[in-house]
């Protein structure tokens, strides 16, 4: 039986039901696939190796974009949704596909952008079930981000450097490595980039840790004091589990919270 568009707009986005949350499961485990799929690439595999991730590769791109065409199908704005944060993101994951008969071997360096995909995950709490409090989620999702801009930032560098540089920049994990001690304005500089693309990459990637990390960090420093004042009080009705201690009603829902003895 076919879905209707609200239907197909409504497993896209939820991740209550069992197939929405199969559906959305499939998508992030690809995302992951791919990504893996990604970093296994810049080593020294065998070419049938090789060949076999490419075929996965180009299966996952084709899945990405069928389903980039039934969000857009779906989405009662579609304007909207071209031009959202994760409009963006889930197009240019899969422009490699949609230009790949075309010979520009540049825009290979946007598939690092699809690890991106799982912040709708962590945004909507999927992907961390088990953890109920606010607080906790926050956390990942600082973790998240801060993982995903050095894996991005990562595989530009290596798309940009390996051609010309490959005696620094031979894997992903060396990339990995100067993207993380730069982020962090550490500097070592035993691994620099040479072509003006890579240093550029540099500029935007130092500019990024030096603006990013403190924040990130300084709001996680901030929820925490703000935890450490706060009490367990599991609320009955939307089981948020820490509220002031002189709170008498759920900062989130207003349902009265029980008495601390209780």
């Amino acid at each position: 039986m076919l879905l209707s568009r609200k239907q197909t707009e409504f497993y896209l986005t939820d991740l209550e039901t069992p197939l929405g949350k199969a559906v959305n499961l499939t998508i992030a485990a690809l995302v992951l696939l791919s990504s893996g799929i990604f970093v296994a690439q810049t080593y020294n595999i065998p070419d049938f190796i090789r060949i076999q991730l490419d075929v996965i590769d180009t299966v996952i791109l084709i899945i990405f974009a069928i389903e980039y065409a039934l969000r857009l199908w779906s989405a009662e704005d579609k304007i909207k949704y071209i031009f959202s944060f994760y409009g963006i993101i889930d197009l240019v994951a899969i422009l490699p596909f949609l230009i790949g008969l075309v010979d520009i071997s540049f825009i290979r360096i946007l598939r690092w952008f699809r690890i991106l995909r799982l912040i709708r995950f962590i945004d909507a709490k999927f992907l961390f079930g088990s953890i109920s409090t606010e607080d906790s989620i926050i956390f990942i999702r600082i973790l998240f981000t801060l993982f995903a801009i050095v894996f991005v930032y990562s595989g530009l560098i290596y798309q940009v450097e390996h051609p010309v540089n490959s005696q620094a920049y031979r894997t992903f994990l060396d990339a990995f490595y100067f993207s993380v001690v730069t982020m962090t304005t550490v500097g070592f500089g035993d691994v620099t980039p040479v072509s003006e693309l890579g240093r550029l990459l540099t500029v935007l990637m130092i500019l990024t840790g030096v603006a990013l990390i403190p924040w990130q960090v300084g709001d996680l420093i901030k929820r925490l004091v703000k935890t450490a004042n706060q009490v367990e009080r599991v609320c009955l009705g939307c089981s948020l589990a820490f509220h002031d201690k002189d709170a008498e009603f759920c900062k989130r829902c207003g349902t009265k919270l029980p008495n601390l003895s209780k």
